[in-house]
């Protein structure tokens, strides 16, 4: 088992920062891809940015590309999500999740671990 816990989200202004932290617990952190995801009500969970197990490679969604930047420090056991120049479509329940050897994927099906998530609002 994974243990997975959010932070960092909170209210802010259009065209500010925030930093997700989650960390992790249970297992060897190194072996999982990380990722985040996000939801808002009514709508499916949506990919957000992933960091391959072996660290080798990140990936985001067209909409956060430029702006928002995954990190990882496997001493910590800890998985970064830093969100710049945020917009009120941003606004969603943000979501971290563990993938046993994963190369990153986009799908929320290939992962086995969830946080509880951190709201993360966006006001204009």
């Amino acid at each position: 088992q994974v243990q997975l816990v959010e932070s960092g989200g909170g209210l802010v202004q259009a065209g500010g920062s925030l930093r997700l932290s989650c960390a992790a617990s249970g297992r060897t952190f190194s072996n999982y891809a990380m990722a985040w995801f996000r939801q808002t009500p009514g709508k499916e969970r949506e990919f957000v940015a992933a960091y391959t197990w072996t660290g080798g490679s990140t990936y985001y969604a067209d909409s956060v590309k430029g702006r928002f930047t995954i990190s990882r420090d496997n001493a910590k056991n800890t998985v970064y999500l830093r969100m710049n120049s945020l917009k009120p479509e941003d606004t969603a329940v943000y979501y971290c999740a563990a993938h046993y050897k994963g190369a990153g994927s986009s799908n929320s099906l290939m992962y086995a671990y969830w946080g509880q998530g951190t709201q993360v609002t966006v006001s204009s």
